[in-house]
């Protein structure tokens, strides 16, 4: 049981050790979001009853980094790896495939959790939201970065160089994170963009995580639990069956 531990332990190391990049960096981007949206934006829109459109921004802005960080930890370890070479110290290690993922999931966890941490810390003076269901709240952390940094495994593996991807990234991952309602409630959009904001999973990564907060949102949290657990089921057993198979690194 040590094997996953020490990989996991050098994920970690490789993130922290370039902190500012990694987590510092993040936060100070989502400091400028709040800053521009919350000014402009605070007196002309209300989402909910009673509360503030920063008070409605702040988990919104909070979850966007968990995913973004979490998606970018695995990623960019697996692809360094590949292009610089040092993978092959990996495949060395009697380390099973099951070993690698729970060690880059895990350390996509940390990251995007203390990004997370983070940017809550930062823009907590901007609005003290309520914490009216906290064990909402860190479920759906858990699980968004979870999903994120599997993903992440994926997209690591089937890229070859850096242009792939950031072409990943900015193709899917992006889009995804800002039409999932983090700067707005999907029922201000025309019914058309409403249904297709319910096929994105991460829709429901964000609304049920800003349920946790405010005890209301655009659907039953509940609903969002099965859809985002269902899609880390199936984007877990396909890294999985990559890992194992040692798609694009066993050649």
């Amino acid at each position: 049981m040590t094997g996953w531990q020490t990989l996991f332990y050098k994920e970690i190391l490789r993130f922290w050790k370039v902190g500012f990049q990694t987590v510092a960096a993040p936060v100070i981007t989502a400091v400028l979001y709040m800053l521009i949206f919350g000014h402009v934006l605070e007196e002309h829109v209300q989402v909910f009853d009673g509360v503030g459109y920063t008070a409605f921004l702040l988990p919104g802005l909070v979850m966007m980094s968990v995913l973004q960080n979490a998606f970018a930890n695995s990623s960019s370890s697996l692809i360094q790896s590949k292009i610089m070479g040092n993978v092959v110290f990996l495949l060395l290690t009697p380390l099973s495939h099951r070993a690698w993922f729970v060690a880059y999931v895990g350390s996509s966890v940390v990251r995007g959790l203390a990004v997370g941490g983070g940017v809550m810390l930062a823009t907590w003076w901007f609005a003290q939201t309520p914490f009216v269901a906290p064990l909402w709240i860190l479920v759906f952390a858990v699980l968004g970065a979870s999903l994120l940094g599997a993903l992440g495994l994926i997209a690591g593996l089937w890229a070859d160089k850096f242009d792939q991807m950031a072409a990943f990234q900015n193709f899917v991952i992006v889009p995804m994170t800002f039409l999932s309602g983090v700067f707005y409630s999907i029922h201000s959009l025309p019914p058309v963009w409403q249904t297709i904001s319910h096929l994105n999973p991460f829709f429901y990564m964000i609304d049920g995580f800003r349920y946790g907060f405010f005890g209301v949102s655009d659907t039953s949290p509940w609903i969002s639990l099965l859809v985002v657990g269902v899609a880390l089921l199936g984007v877990s057993a396909l890294a999985l069956q990559l890992l194992r198979t040692g798609y694009k690194i066993r050649h």
